[in-house]
């Protein structure tokens, strides 16, 4: 019998290969990054061939390091950075361009022209989504509109669409040599085309963006075997689990109940809360979206909050200012100060993403003054994610009418404790981390065991949850108000300052 499941976790800025044995504990994992390319201001970039070896790469260098026999591997998922988007050449496969990642704005104009006849939610009934440059069916437009060919060879059915999901699976299941065609449900609902009731693709939604049926993937369960490897080290091994990152890490924190929820930490932050087999439109600037489906099961639909900038601001800092060497050494300047002096830093370098969806915000530093050093900007750098989170949960329970008790959390940030104290301060609940704080690949890696059989159901994976450590807020309820109230002003400052 099979020992282990394993996931490809393919993110914004690495790859991982990671495996897992049955207790969803680590056994072994590989990564390594990728470029960022950035043609102009607000345009992101990446180049799906490096992806793809950069996966075939991290495969071989996990198999290479644990020296399993991959017989002992029961089934392998797959999870994604969501709404980057490939256009492919189904005969070589060759993209057509770079992938446009979801952090990209240039697709600006056409949501503005899309909003003019109903507004930004105008489309919300069907899709679960407001009109903005994050989401894929925008990106896919703007590649048929804007490369040679390209249109006149989609409608001929000779040219592919995946999110990064879709292609992982195609290349890894064959590529042109009958490679599998297909994303779930979790992907398709950040396409803006997928409709949230029919889990199919919407007839009026392709109309309106001019995207041809023929060059879309099939919409599959979330666990369910789509197809077997054959190249890259995992020949004939089912591949049967596909989550987009922020589900994955929904169901790798085993929220399965609803109201539950979890806050992961990367290159953005994302909290996402169960909110059964219904969905819940929201009133208050989140997302309505897929949370998972499990075979012939009904579908588990969620309430997001989606922040792009966070763990990508300490790269920043690292990046481009230089003020720290590694991304671990936020914290420690972070400690040489008290507090941020009175500072805000509001990261919308790529416009603001909920609850206010202004892709013509930009990035802004508010109360300097000459007192400010590194160690406060370092400070700033931190407290800026917990601010964006209280918006996000501040919504999320205005809209669930369930007031969360306590939220957990996972992704590379949740071992920054002055980040994560800082956190229940601001939110006012006890922060909660796992045993097992990789859980966007380890959700992958459960959906892939539940469609072959290594798990049998749900309540096997809730046994394998673990608490590590939890945060209990210290701050008094005036301070915490107080600094809140300096946020929100600090927001507006960055609100309107692309002009069209």
């Amino acid at each position: 019998m099979a020992k282990y499941v394993a996931a490809i976790d393919q993110g914004t800025t690495s790859t991982r290969f990671m495996v897992f044995n049955h207790k969803g504990e680590v056994v072994g994992y590989d990564q390594k990054e990728h470029k960022q390319i950035y043609p102009k201001p607000g345009w992101v970039e990446h180049d799906p061939l490096e992806i793809w070896q950069a996966t075939q790469d991290v495969i071989k260098g996990a198999l290479d390091k644990l020296r399993i026999d991959i017989k002992d591997i029961a089934a392998v998922g797959i999870t994604n950075q969501r709404e980057t988007t490939v256009v492919w050449e189904k005969a070589t496969g060759k993209p057509v361009y770079n992938a446009i990642v979801w952090q990209d704005t240039r697709t600006d104009v056409i949501c503005n022209e899309l909003a003019k006849d109903g507004g930004q939610d105008r489309f919300r009934p069907k899709v679960g989504l407001p009109l903005a440059t994050y989401f894929s069916g925008m990106k896919i437009k703007w590649i048929l509109d804007n490369v040679p060919g390209v249109r006149e060879k989609a409608e001929k059915g000779e040219v592919l669409f995946g999110n990064i999901d879709t292609w992982v699976i195609w290349n890894l299941t064959g590529g042109p040599k009958g490679g599998v065609h297909v994303t779930d449900v979790t992907n398709a609902s950040r396409t803006f085309m997928m409709n949230l009731e029919t889990l199919d693709w919407d007839p009026d939604m392709l109309e309106v963006l001019g995207v041809p049926r023929a060059m879309l993937p099939d919409i599959k369960p979330s666990s369910a075997v789509y197809g077997y490897a054959k190249n890259s080290g995992l020949e004939g091994i089912p591949v049967a689990g596909d989550l987009g990152d922020q589900q994955g890490a929904l169901f790798g924190q085993t929220c399965y109940d609803p109201g539950e929820a979890k806050n992961t930490y990367g290159t953005g932050c994302f909290m996402l809360m169960n909110t059964g087999t219904t969905p819940i439109q929201s009133k208050n600037g989140l997302l309505t979206t897929l949370g998972y489906k499990i075979g012939d099961q009904p579908a588990v639909y969620a309430l997001e909050g989606s922040i792009a900038i966070t763990g990508a601001l300490v790269q920043w800092m690292r990046d481009n200012l230089g003020l720290i060497k590694k991304s671990a050494d936020i914290e420690e300047l972070a400690k040489t100060v008290e507090d941020s002096g009175g500072i805000y830093f509001v990261p919308a370098f790529s416009g603001l993403f909920a609850p206010y969806w202004k892709s013509d915000a930009r990035g802004v530093i508010v109360g300097l003054t000459r007192y400010i050093n590194a160690g406060h900007l370092a400070r700033a750098v931190l407290e800026a994610t917990a601010y964006q989170t209280r918006e996000v949960l501040d919504a999320m329970n205005l809209d669930s009418g369930v007031p969360l008790k306590a939220l957990k959390v996972d992704g590379g940030m949740v071992y920054n404790e002055t980040l994560m104290q800082f956190q229940a301060d601001i939110l006012g609940v006890p922060v909660i981390r796992p045993t097992v704080a990789e859980t966007t690949a380890l959700g992958a890696s459960y959906a892939a065991g539940l469609a072959v059989g290594f798990w049998k159901e749900v309540d096997e994976l809730r046994e394998n949850w673990g608490k590590d450590k939890e945060w209990q807020p210290k701050m008094d309820p005036e301070t915490r108000e107080k600094l809140y109230k300096g946020w929100k002003k600090a927001v507006t400052r960055s609100f309107d300052w692309v002009e069209a």
